[in-house]
Protein backbone atom coordinates (compact mmCIF):
# COMPACT_ATOMS: atom_id res chain seq x y z
CA UNK A 1 0.00 0.00 0.00
CA UNK A 2 1.67 3.40 -0.69
CA UNK A 3 2.37 5.67 2.03
CA UNK A 4 0.48 8.85 2.99
CA UNK A 5 2.01 11.83 1.63
CA UNK A 6 1.28 15.73 2.98
CA UNK A 7 -1.17 17.97 1.69
CA UNK A 8 -0.03 21.53 2.04
CA UNK A 9 -2.65 24.35 3.01
CA UNK A 10 -0.89 26.97 4.31
CA UNK A 11 2.20 28.74 5.66
CA UNK A 12 2.86 31.00 8.73
CA UNK A 13 4.52 32.96 10.99
CA UNK A 14 3.95 31.42 14.85
CA UNK A 15 5.80 33.03 16.95
CA UNK A 16 4.10 31.94 20.68
CA UNK A 17 1.29 30.44 21.77
CA UNK A 18 1.44 27.09 19.62
CA UNK A 19 -1.23 25.54 21.90
CA UNK A 20 -4.02 28.24 20.35
CA UNK A 21 -2.54 26.63 16.94
CA UNK A 22 -3.31 23.22 17.82
CA UNK A 23 -6.50 24.32 19.63
CA UNK A 24 -7.73 25.63 16.70
CA UNK A 25 -6.75 22.77 14.52
CA UNK A 26 -8.53 20.51 16.58
CA UNK A 27 -11.85 21.97 15.46
CA UNK A 28 -11.50 22.48 11.36
CA UNK A 29 -11.25 19.37 9.12
CA UNK A 30 -9.01 18.95 5.66
CA UNK A 31 -10.45 17.18 2.64
CA UNK A 32 -11.89 14.08 3.12
CA UNK A 33 -12.18 14.73 7.19
CA UNK A 34 -8.33 14.42 7.55
CA UNK A 35 -7.00 15.68 10.78
CA UNK A 36 -4.67 18.94 10.52
CA UNK A 37 -1.60 19.46 11.61
CA UNK A 38 1.45 21.44 11.76
CA UNK A 39 5.06 21.21 10.28
CA UNK A 40 7.66 23.57 12.21
CA UNK A 41 10.80 25.36 11.19
CA UNK A 42 11.98 28.17 13.53
CA UNK A 43 8.47 30.00 13.70
CA UNK A 44 7.40 29.29 10.00
CA UNK A 45 4.44 26.60 9.69
CA UNK A 46 3.27 24.89 7.30
CA UNK A 47 -0.28 23.15 7.90
CA UNK A 48 -1.00 19.80 6.79
CA UNK A 49 -2.86 16.61 6.20
CA UNK A 50 -2.44 13.57 5.22
CA UNK A 51 -3.65 12.42 1.64
CA UNK A 52 -3.15 9.94 -0.72
CA UNK A 53 -2.49 11.20 -3.67
CA UNK A 54 -4.26 8.44 -5.97
CA UNK A 55 -7.46 10.14 -4.06
CA UNK A 56 -7.00 13.39 -4.56
CA UNK A 57 -10.27 14.81 -6.92
CA UNK A 58 -10.20 18.24 -7.83
CA UNK A 59 -13.51 18.35 -7.51
CA UNK A 60 -15.87 21.38 -5.92
CA UNK A 61 -15.90 19.87 -2.55
CA UNK A 62 -12.57 19.21 -2.18
CA UNK A 63 -12.00 22.89 -3.87
CA UNK A 64 -14.35 24.05 -0.95
CA UNK A 65 -12.69 22.15 1.96
CA UNK A 66 -9.57 23.42 1.00
CA UNK A 67 -10.45 26.82 1.04
CA UNK A 68 -12.40 26.59 4.11
CA UNK A 69 -9.50 25.76 5.98
CA UNK A 70 -7.35 28.76 4.72
CA UNK A 71 -9.84 31.33 5.18
CA UNK A 72 -10.70 29.77 9.19
CA UNK A 73 -6.89 30.23 9.99
CA UNK A 74 -7.13 33.37 8.10
CA UNK A 75 -9.00 34.58 10.64
CA UNK A 76 -6.43 34.53 13.21
CA UNK A 77 -3.14 34.48 11.30
CA UNK A 78 -1.26 36.12 8.85
CA UNK A 79 -0.74 33.34 6.24
CA UNK A 80 0.77 32.27 2.88
CA UNK A 81 -2.26 30.48 1.20
CA UNK A 82 -0.94 27.94 -0.81
CA UNK A 83 -2.15 26.15 -4.41
CA UNK A 84 -4.51 23.20 -4.26
CA UNK A 85 -2.87 20.30 -4.43
CA UNK A 86 0.40 21.19 -3.03
CA UNK A 87 1.37 17.76 -2.13
CA UNK A 88 5.08 16.73 -0.24
CA UNK A 89 6.22 13.46 0.54
CA UNK A 90 7.11 13.73 3.98
CA UNK A 91 7.76 15.99 6.61
CA UNK A 92 11.21 16.06 6.84
CA UNK A 93 10.51 16.90 2.96
CA UNK A 94 8.48 19.99 4.04
CA UNK A 95 10.93 20.93 6.87
CA UNK A 96 13.92 21.25 4.06
CA UNK A 97 11.48 23.33 1.88
CA UNK A 98 10.44 25.56 4.47
CA UNK A 99 14.36 25.67 5.34
CA UNK A 100 15.35 26.18 1.83
CA UNK A 101 12.68 29.36 1.38
CA UNK A 102 12.74 30.60 4.69
CA UNK A 103 14.09 34.01 3.56
CA UNK A 104 11.59 34.64 0.94
CA UNK A 105 9.02 33.17 3.26
CA UNK A 106 9.33 35.35 5.76
CA UNK A 107 9.83 38.43 3.24
CA UNK A 108 6.02 37.54 1.96
CA UNK A 109 4.61 37.06 5.32
CA UNK A 110 6.00 40.21 6.50
CA UNK A 111 4.49 42.12 3.55
CA UNK A 112 0.81 40.59 4.33
CA UNK A 113 0.95 41.03 8.03
CA UNK A 114 -2.11 42.00 9.34
CA UNK A 115 -3.93 42.59 6.20
CA UNK A 116 -6.31 41.24 4.02
CA UNK A 117 -7.45 40.79 0.08
CA UNK A 118 -10.54 42.16 -1.29
CA UNK A 119 -12.10 41.78 -5.11
CA UNK A 120 -13.51 44.32 -6.67
CA UNK A 121 -15.44 44.00 -10.15
CA UNK A 122 -17.30 46.82 -12.19
CA UNK A 123 -19.31 46.04 -14.39
CA UNK A 124 -21.78 48.15 -16.99
CA UNK A 125 -23.38 47.93 -20.37
CA UNK A 126 -20.87 49.17 -23.05
CA UNK A 127 -22.86 50.07 -25.31
CA UNK A 128 -24.93 52.44 -23.58
CA UNK A 129 -21.75 53.48 -21.91
CA UNK A 130 -20.33 54.54 -25.27
CA UNK A 131 -23.11 55.93 -25.93
CA UNK A 132 -23.29 58.60 -23.28
CA UNK A 133 -19.12 58.99 -23.97
CA UNK A 134 -20.32 60.08 -27.34
CA UNK A 135 -22.45 62.55 -25.91
CA UNK A 136 -20.41 64.23 -23.66
CA UNK A 137 -17.99 64.18 -26.45
CA UNK A 138 -20.16 65.93 -28.75
CA UNK A 139 -21.21 68.43 -25.71
CA UNK A 140 -17.76 69.42 -25.73
CA UNK A 141 -16.99 69.76 -29.35
CA UNK A 142 -20.38 72.35 -30.31
CA UNK A 143 -21.03 71.97 -33.93
CA UNK A 144 -21.34 74.64 -36.65
CA UNK A 145 -25.30 75.24 -37.06
CA UNK A 146 -24.61 75.16 -40.54
CA UNK A 147 -22.10 72.57 -42.62
CA UNK A 148 -21.41 71.99 -46.66
CA UNK A 149 -22.51 68.75 -47.42
CA UNK A 150 -20.08 65.95 -47.75
CA UNK A 151 -19.41 65.10 -51.13
CA UNK A 152 -20.97 61.61 -51.95
CA UNK A 153 -18.06 59.01 -50.84
CA UNK A 154 -17.61 55.37 -52.07
CA UNK A 155 -18.71 51.59 -50.45
CA UNK A 156 -14.88 51.57 -49.43
CA UNK A 157 -14.59 55.35 -47.85
CA UNK A 158 -17.77 54.58 -45.72
CA UNK A 159 -16.46 51.12 -44.58
CA UNK A 160 -13.03 52.94 -43.50
CA UNK A 161 -15.07 55.67 -41.94
CA UNK A 162 -17.19 53.43 -39.99
CA UNK A 163 -13.68 51.32 -38.57
CA UNK A 164 -12.38 54.42 -37.48
CA UNK A 165 -15.56 55.61 -35.60
CA UNK A 166 -15.42 51.93 -34.11
CA UNK A 167 -12.18 52.31 -32.92
CA UNK A 168 -12.68 55.84 -31.63
CA UNK A 169 -15.26 54.83 -29.35
CA UNK A 170 -13.00 52.14 -28.00
CA UNK A 171 -10.66 54.04 -27.34
CA UNK A 172 -13.20 55.95 -25.61
CA UNK A 173 -14.02 53.57 -23.72
CA UNK A 174 -10.38 52.81 -22.61
CA UNK A 175 -9.88 56.61 -21.51
CA UNK A 176 -12.51 56.17 -19.21
CA UNK A 177 -11.72 53.07 -17.50
CA UNK A 178 -8.40 54.06 -17.18
CA UNK A 179 -9.83 57.52 -15.45
CA UNK A 180 -12.16 55.54 -13.09
CA UNK A 181 -9.38 53.10 -12.47
CA UNK A 182 -6.79 56.69 -11.75
CA UNK A 183 -9.81 57.77 -9.42
CA UNK A 184 -9.66 54.42 -7.33
CA UNK A 185 -6.10 54.12 -7.01
CA UNK A 186 -5.99 57.89 -6.02
CA UNK A 187 -8.19 57.31 -2.90
CA UNK A 188 -6.84 53.91 -2.01
CA UNK A 189 -3.67 55.45 -1.75
CA UNK A 190 -4.58 57.31 0.72
CA UNK A 191 -5.37 53.80 2.95
CA UNK A 192 -1.70 52.76 1.88
CA UNK A 193 -3.78 49.75 0.17
CA UNK A 194 -2.01 48.08 -2.85
CA UNK A 195 -3.92 47.67 -6.00
CA UNK A 196 -3.75 45.14 -9.31
CA UNK A 197 -6.14 45.72 -12.26
CA UNK A 198 -7.25 44.15 -15.15
CA UNK A 199 -9.13 46.24 -17.83
CA UNK A 200 -11.84 45.02 -19.93
CA UNK A 201 -12.37 41.27 -18.92
CA UNK A 202 -15.58 40.87 -20.66
CA UNK A 203 -17.66 43.36 -22.61
CA UNK A 204 -19.64 43.91 -19.00
CA UNK A 205 -16.65 43.38 -17.07
CA UNK A 206 -14.69 46.61 -17.41
CA UNK A 207 -12.73 46.32 -14.01
CA UNK A 208 -11.07 43.16 -12.37
CA UNK A 209 -9.11 44.36 -9.19
CA UNK A 210 -7.51 42.78 -6.04
CA UNK A 211 -6.68 45.42 -3.36
CA UNK A 212 -4.60 44.66 -0.42
CA UNK A 213 -5.18 46.46 2.77
CA UNK A 214 -4.83 46.67 6.56
CA UNK A 215 -7.31 44.49 8.07
CA UNK A 216 -8.64 47.22 10.19
CA UNK A 217 -9.32 49.41 7.39
CA UNK A 218 -12.19 46.98 5.73
CA UNK A 219 -15.45 49.74 6.70
CA UNK A 220 -13.24 52.67 5.05
CA UNK A 221 -12.33 50.94 1.94
CA UNK A 222 -16.90 50.01 1.78
CA UNK A 223 -17.33 53.39 2.03
CA UNK A 224 -15.24 54.27 -0.34
CA UNK A 225 -16.63 51.85 -2.95
CA UNK A 226 -20.07 53.79 -1.82
CA UNK A 227 -18.45 56.83 -3.01
CA UNK A 228 -17.09 55.47 -6.33
CA UNK A 229 -20.90 54.25 -7.04
CA UNK A 230 -22.28 57.48 -6.37
CA UNK A 231 -20.04 58.98 -8.42
CA UNK A 232 -20.39 56.62 -11.60
CA UNK A 233 -24.00 56.33 -11.29
CA UNK A 234 -23.38 53.98 -14.85
CA UNK A 235 -21.29 51.77 -13.60
CA UNK A 236 -22.13 48.88 -10.95
CA UNK A 237 -19.22 48.38 -8.32
CA UNK A 238 -18.64 45.16 -7.10
CA UNK A 239 -16.56 44.29 -3.46
CA UNK A 240 -15.93 41.06 -2.27
CA UNK A 241 -14.03 39.57 0.56
CA UNK A 242 -12.42 39.97 2.86
CA UNK A 243 -10.24 36.94 1.73
CA UNK A 244 -6.75 35.68 2.83
CA UNK A 245 -4.12 37.25 0.47
CA UNK A 246 -3.94 34.73 -2.26
CA UNK A 247 -3.10 37.18 -5.21
CA UNK A 248 -0.20 39.01 -3.02
CA UNK A 249 2.03 36.07 -2.45
CA UNK A 250 4.94 36.45 -4.81
CA UNK A 251 7.43 33.76 -3.80
CA UNK A 252 7.68 30.41 -5.60
CA UNK A 253 8.48 27.29 -3.23
CA UNK A 254 11.19 25.55 -4.03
Amino acid sequence: MKEMELMIYAILSLESDSGKLDSILTGIKGISGADLYSVSFNATTAIVSDINRTDLIANSSNAIAYAGVIETLAQQYSLLPMRFGSIMESTGAILRMLERNHPEIEKNLLKVKNKVEFGLKVFCDSEKLKGELIRISEAKTARPPHQTPEPQISVFREYVNKKLEAHKLEEMLLAHVDSVIAGITNHLDQLNAVCKFRKMVTETMIIDAVILLENSLKDPLIHQIEEFQIQFPGLNFVLTGPWPPYNFVETTIK
